[in-house]
């Protein structure tokens, strides 16, 4: 098949936590034979932060993990004629510009060519839903949404008439545990993640800062967008901070630590329950010991308390950080567990497989779900009061 991708980056992650999974996606397409292309804008915004603080440098250094290229586009002078021409499925990341994701979709209707999907990996259907229901989707066979309360909210809101549920997954092939001598746990804890936008603070204090600072740990901070208090705050608890980390070093990095925290942002535990985003997938893909602050697994991706711990509270996180560092039979059980997990039901092998039964389902006109673990679809019937 030939798969035409619209996303904001592939060659980037400053701050873009999609580029993790669009890479392993399009690495697993591409080792199934298939032809895959990846669009992205030439002034992307994550790109340009990227040069800005690092240069070129990072670039040169995603070249040589990945054998990956990307294809830069400027929207005035798009050709879609040439850049979708014999394609079978194509794939409109919502970080898209508005116009864009209406132009495609208007091809869509003019050559019926290809099956159109809508991808959604954020949570602003729930904090700018006037923004997410200004993109045109009349013309889009329907949206991959990342959870299944997004996909309900398509739904129940009239913005597409299909959707299904695609949850993100690892990429197994970059995240994995690494069990050399060279990383041997020489360290205690670590968080990997963006400070921005305010939408974690006080739970990012509550469930990392104060419990490092109280049990005296020896801990990492990396991530962008951290205002100066935020990086004072952290000094003040003795947690080094790392900035920027290029994603594909994550495993090597995971590999020194004893043990690693996930700190969904606010939105996604109010608001979107059953969205753990990507960092749940690397960790355990990567078999460190996680604890979680409170969000809900309402899908049944993992399970609490094997796969990782959940601390309810500070003073729960701190218990729940001294056991894994003082219990090794605790800490080895929760890596075994959370690998197997991943193995078993989350890799991008597994969305590839719930990838093309969707693009079968379409193919096929049916209504029903195909059989991947993570694809939920439901369709509103045209015409129906309240629809």
């Amino acid at each position: 098949m030939r798969i035409v991708m619209f996303y904001h980056s592939l060659i980037s992650d400053w701050n873009h936590g999609n580029a993790h999974f669009l890479r392993g996606m399009v690495s697993e397409l591409i080792s199934r034979g298939h032809e895959v292309r990846v669009y992205e804008p030439s002034d992307g915004w994550s790109l340009k932060n990227l040069r800005a603080a690092h240069g070129n440098d990072p670039l040169i250094r995603f070249q040589g993990v990945y054998n990956l290229k990307s294809n830069f586009y400027d929207f005035e002078t798009l050709d879609l004629d040439v850049v979708l021409d014999g394609a079978d499925l194509v794939i409109v990341h919502e970080w898209n510009d508005h116009g864009l994701v209406k132009r495609i979709g208007e091809h869509r209707a003019s050559t019926r060519s290809y099956r159109l999907l809508f991808h959604d990996t954020h949570h602003r259907c729930v904090t700018e839903p006037g923004d997410m229901a200004a993109y045109d989707l009349t013309h889009y066979d329907g949206v991959l949404a990342y959870g299944r309360v997004i996909r309900d909210i398509y739904l129940e809101r009239s913005w597409t008439q299909r959707a299904w549920t695609w949850h993100e997954a690892a990429d197994i092939s970059i995240f994995r545990p690494h069990h050399s001598s060279e990383c041997a746990k020489e360290r205690q804890l670590v968080w990997i993640g963006n400070w921005g936008d305010e939408e974690r603070t006080s739970e990012l204090m509550k469930f990392f800062v104060e419990p490092v600072m109280d049990l005296k740990l020896d801990a990492q901070a990396y991530g962008v967008r951290y205002p100066g208090r935020a990086i004072a705050e952290l000094a003040r608890a003795g947690i080094a901070y790392g900035g920027w980390l290029p994603n594909f070093e994550v495993p090597r990095i995971f590999a020194r630590f004893a043990a690693t925290v996930h700190i969904p942002r606010r939105p996604y535990v109010e608001a979107l329950p059953g969205i753990p985003t990507i960092r749940p997938f690397e960790a355990l893909a990567c078999g460190i010991p996680l604890v979680c602050s409170p969000w809900n697994d309402a899908e049944g991706l993992f399970t609490p308390g094997k796969d990782y711990l959940v601390a309810y509270d500070g003073r729960q996180m701190r218990r729940h950080l001294q056991a894994i560092l003082n219990d090794k039979g605790l800490a080895e059980e929760l890596s075994s567990h959370g690998l197997s997990t991943i193995l078993a039901r989350h890799t991008c092998a597994h969305r590839s497989d719930e990838l093309f039964s969707i693009y079968r389902q379409l193919e096929s006109g049916r209504n029903s779900a195909g059989s991947g673990s993570s694809v939920r679809y439901q369709e509103v019937p045209r015409n129906v009061p309240g629809a």
